[in-house]
């Protein structure tokens, strides 16, 4: 019986000894600053996720970048195609002016008319020949010369704007060039007749 119950009192202190031993260990645990399993695993995932966030960002800041670019592209493909586009209407636009020159306008068949309406009106009550020749007739080409010269100097100003602008196509600088020429080949021949270089007015003979 005294045996028994000497194993039964030192296991009793075995075990009282375990139990403050557990409760020691616990209570130090906080003071030594060893953190739980659970806190340790989110610790050492902290960086991870930062990371991760991080590089969340770049990848958002990248696709931004992107569509900024892709943005810009388009916008300059748009003003390109809105450059080309007027290039290329002027280009006609100087062309036309040009052929309108050389041929003859509706403008200028209309003044010229009148100056010769003017002309009669004048010598109607008497005039020397020559004088109904200028009046009547003189005048009358050289009013038909100045305008057909202002459509040509016109077409001639179009026509090297056209030039003078960046990112040509073909087509539109050659159209551009006939124009210009055929607007300086305009002018030339106005002021030629506008100034008798090439026909002067006949003469009475006396």
């Amino acid at each position: 019986m005294d045996t028994k119950t000497t194993e039964k009192t030192a296991t009793a202190k075995n075990d009282e000894a375990a139990e403050r031993a557990t409760a020691e260990t616990a209570e130090t645990t906080p003071e030594t600053g060893t953190a739980p399993a659970d806190a340790r695993t989110e610790a050492a995932d902290a960086p991870d996720a930062k990371l991760d966030a991080e590089n969340a960002e770049t990848a958002e800041d990248g696709d931004l970048d992107d569509l900024e670019d892709l943005e810009a592209d388009a916008d300059a493909d748009a003003g390109r195609a809105a450059t080309g586009i007027g290039a290329g209407a002027a280009a006609v636009v100087s062309a036309a002016l040009a052929a309108v020159a050389l041929t003859g306008t509706w403008t200028g068949k209309v003044v010229s008319e009148r100056e010769t309406l003017i002309g009669q009106i004048k010598t109607s009550n008497g005039g020397s020949p020559a004088q109904q020749i200028s009046e009547i007739y003189g005048d009358a080409w050289h009013s038909t010369a100045l305008v057909n010269g202002v459509f040509a100097l016109l077409a001639l100003i179009v026509g090297v704007l056209v030039l003078t602008l960046p990112r040509r196509a073909p087509w539109v600088r050659s159209v551009a060039v006939a124009g210009a020429v055929l607007g300086g080949l305009g002018l030339l021949l106005s002021a030629g007749t506008y100034f008798d270089l090439f026909l002067s007015l006949p003469s009475t003979g006396s």
